[in-house]
């Protein structure tokens, strides 16, 4: 059942509590009952290696069967790499993408080293939701709907929110709670 729920933040230096939503989202996560939230700053935070990520969200982090993953631009392939071997509640990703997107540190990282196993994620996953937009001037929409095939995600699209950026994110806050009730 769900119990936890640990934000894989994207790729960056600096403190996570103070980017994006992640600090917000934390805090209310944790005003509401039953459910606690994780939000660490990651090892190897610029070129968030695989190799490096994935043992820390395991070991340090508790990815686990209670565990609703959020993740956020890099943070989401970090987050789906991490669903094709291990079994988890829910998948929240925002701001997926596919690609190395022709970036070196992209390429460095070791996500996109070889093809995505939806059909694995999809079998270690009970509930998985996506956020997108379209104007996301990072990320070609394209590559948010192959993840949105890939895994028949329950995709949220929006015209006007970029990366996802904002220092609040209701919607997520609206998307636990409904999770909650199914366990």
């Amino acid at each position: 059942s769900l119990k936890r729920v640990v934000i894989v933040p994207g790729n960056g230096a600096g403190n996570m509590e103070h980017c994006n939503w992640y600090g917000w989202l934390k805090k209310r996560i944790n005003e509401m009952s039953d459910l606690s939230c994780v939000l660490k700053n990651m090892p190897d935070p610029v070129t968030a290696r695989e190799s490096v990520w994935l043992p820390f969200m395991e070991k340090e982090m508790k990815c686990d069967e209670d565990t609703v993953m959020i993740g956020h631009s890099s943070g989401a392939s970090a987050a789906m790499r991490y669903a094709e071997t291990h079994k988890v509640f829910g998948l929240i990703l925002v701001g997926a993408y596919t690609s190395d997107l022709g970036d070196e540190n992209e390429r460095e990282s070791g996500y996109f080293s070889r093809p995505w196993e939806w059909e694995k994620i999809r079998s270690n996953v009970k509930y998985i939701l996506q956020f997108g937009s379209t104007d996301d001037p990072f990320l070609p929409w394209e590559e948010q709907q192959e993840v949105a095939d890939g895994l028949k995600t329950d995709l949220h699209k929006y015209t006007d929110r970029g990366h996802f950026q904002n220092t609040t994110f209701p919607e997520l806050i609206a998307a636990l709670q409904q999770l909650k009730t199914k366990g």
